[in-house]
């Protein structure tokens, strides 16, 4: 993830976003079972996909996003497709039907290691740094 920051501010630019880094932290609105995922070994499989949102976003590959890919055509734009897809959502968190479920998350997901904001902050800032550091030496 380092790399990534560090990457992306050598090529000019001025921020980095690592947004799923910080929704598997506890400080987090996400739900206990989305962070749990994150961490998961399933985390390493991820597809881009339009069907929960209308807009395209990257989440843990699950079987309701395999069978939905070759139907975009027939989506809702944004926001409707969210209400659209709410109900499935709910019913099946309510029947803990994971597999039903896109669990949003990048593909550094196989990388988290902190569960904590502050340390995930701290990290990032200290590595980067070093990064830096070593690279002018």
């Amino acid at each position: 993830m380092v790399k990534g920051v560090a990457a992306a501010l050598v090529l000019g630019a001025d921020a980095a976003q690592i947004g799923t880094a910080f929704l598997a932290t506890d400080e987090s609105n996400a739900t206990a079972k989305h962070k749990q995922m994150l961490f998961s070994d399933e985390a390493r499989y991820t597809t881009l996909s339009r069907a929960f949102t209308g807009r395209l976003g990257r989440g843990i590959t699950s079987r309701v996003a395999k069978d939905l890919i070759h139907q975009e055509k027939d989506f809702l734009p944004f926001p409707l497709q969210t209400q659209y897809m709410s109900h499935l959502r709910k019913a099946a968190f309510e029947q803990e039907k994971w597999d039903m479920i896109l669990f949003w998350g990048g593909q550094i997901a196989p990388l988290l290691k902190h569960k904590k904001a502050g340390d995930l902050m701290n990290s990032i800032i200290e590595e980067t740094t070093t990064y830096f550091k070593q690279l002018k030496a």
